[in-house]
């Protein structure tokens, strides 16, 4: 018995004194693996490269998430199983050529060009409340183009997000004043509100909401404003809910919850079927029953609930992990510029995308009424898929504007990415020549209300011992 405690106590101590060396080895690997990602994180073009790899990875997402909900809708519409899918791929086929656009077009020309694309949106908006549009689910949004539709309000949102840029760094000398930080950013998106509502739109106001607010937040707008601006938001999102009947029964349902199981709560309620379905691993990819008519609509406002069903927790996980990598990216690429401009777009962009994921998934898992607002990317939608590439193209261009990457990319070439997408060099940034102001003489008073300048008289002399 000895021997053998002896033993155990040998081993016991030999137990002990490998733990530290252990713990100081793991605590080493950690180390080296943190100086590695700073290392990289702190290369020139890093912002570059982690936008286009989140803006890939949610591409593949989405084709696949698609392929899966879609295949059971495009047989029972008597179509092949790959219908809406070969749509998918047709519109990301497109928003890559948007996407090579906005990252090779210099942002000086963009922001040159963004009045007019505003007035283009205006336009559009119009024609499109005339008969020359065409009304989807209750909403006269859409312009068919033979088997495609186009919905202008996403173009929109890019173009307000320009132009009001561009105009609050025209005046940020006199944003101070509430006229000049007002006028005419506001007054103009009323109008783009207002159009918007009369189709009506809610899920389009609500992102236009949210790319107004960008602005002025970033443009340095007081709290007070804010206020202001929350209580006409609520107020409209309210008239937008009471003038359609399907909208005030989501309202009712979300505020009543399990009143109308079969009716307004079906949709919501299927969806947190389909999530808790899932687990943490989920059923598997194309596996999910929920797409069999349990869930509508699955392959465009509630994809989500069919990631959690066949990818899981894990699969949700991953998705906002991409949106939260999105926002750190975004504002990095925010910061690190210099361009007043630059700075403004892109940290408006990243708002604009990772709240519009925010709110759709809010709603899926029951923390938000239903709005009707896709997914980035990730939803089955033609212009919504194009126009959120497009943003990712001059997210990407506003990136390769950062001080450090216009350095690297005139002094060592355009590197892999930019040879292949035959991207030009970015220009410097060059701050606006500041005048100095003219002095100009003050006028003087003339004779008679004349301009005239009075000569002055000499005074006359006093004669010495006399009177003058």
């Amino acid at each position: 018995m000895t021997a053998l405690d002896d033993s155990r106590n040998t081993s016991d101590k030999e137990a002990a004194q490998s733990r530290p060396g252990k713990a100081r080895e793991r605590a080493g690997r950690i180390w080296a693996a943190r100086t590695a990602l700073t290392a990289w994180l702190g290369r020139p073009l890093a912002s570059f490269h982690l936008l286009l790899a989140i803006c890939a990875l949610l591409i593949v997402i989405g084709l696949v998430m698609v392929l899966s909900a879609s295949a059971v809708i495009s047989i029972n519409q008597g179509s092949s199983a790959y219908t809406v899918f070969g749509k998918q791929v047709v519109f990301v086929a497109v928003g890559l050529v948007l996407f090579w656009i906005g990252v090779r077009v210099p942002l000086r020309q963009i922001r040159a060009i963004s009045p007019i694309a505003l007035w283009v949106c205006v336009m559009m908006l119009v024609l499109v409340l005339t008969p020359l549009g065409s009304t989807i689910n209750g909403t006269r949004s859409w312009f068919k183009l033979g088997p495609l539709s186009v919905q202008p309000v996403e173009f929109a949102k890019l173009a307000l997000a320009l132009w009001g840029a561009h105009m609050l760094v025209v005046k940020r000398g006199l944003l101070h004043q509430y006229r000049h930080l007002l006028v005419p950013v506001v007054p103009a998106a009323l109008v783009l509100f207002a159009l918007v509502m009369l189709q009506p739109d809610l899920g389009g106001t609500v992102t236009l909401g949210v790319v107004l607010i960008a602005l002025l937040w970033f443009a340095g707008a007081q709290l007070r404003l804010f206020g202001a601006l929350a209580l006409g938001g609520l107020a409209g999102v309210v008239l937008l809910a009471i003038g359609t009947g399907y909208r005030l029964a989501r309202v009712v349902s979300f505020l009543n919850p399990g009143e109308d199981d079969l009716g307004a709560d079906y949709q919501a309620n299927q969806a947190l079927y389909a999530l808790a379905d899932g687990g943490l691993f989920g059923r598997g990819l194309g596996q999910g029953p929920s797409k069999w008519k349990y869930l509508p609509n699955v392959h465009n406002d509630f994809i989500f609930a069919l990631i959690g069903e066949e990818l899981g927790f894990l699969g949700c996980a991953l998705v906002l992990g991409l949106f939260g990598s999105l926002a750190v990216v975004g504002m990095r690429v925010a910061t690190r510029n210099i361009d007043p401009w630059i700075r403004m777009v892109a940290a408006t962009l990243t708002v604009w995308l990772v709240a519009q994921a925010a709110i759709n998934i809010c709603y899926v898992v029951g923390l938000l009424p239903v709005t009707g607002i896709t997914l980035p990317l990730i939803s089955s939608g033609g212009t919504s898929v194009v126009t959120t590439m497009l943003v990712f193209g001059v997210l990407a261009n506003c990136a390769r504007h950062e001080p450090e990457a216009v350095a690297a990319l005139r002094s060592q070439g355009p590197g892999r990415f930019g040879r292949l997408m035959r991207l030009p060099a970015p220009e410097p940034y060059q701050p606006p020549v500041r005048r100095k102001p003219v002095r100009r003489p003050a006028p003087q008073r003339g004779s008679g209300g004349n301009a005239a300048v009075r000569t002055r008289q000499p005074a006359p002399r006093r004669k010495l011992g006399g009177r003058s």
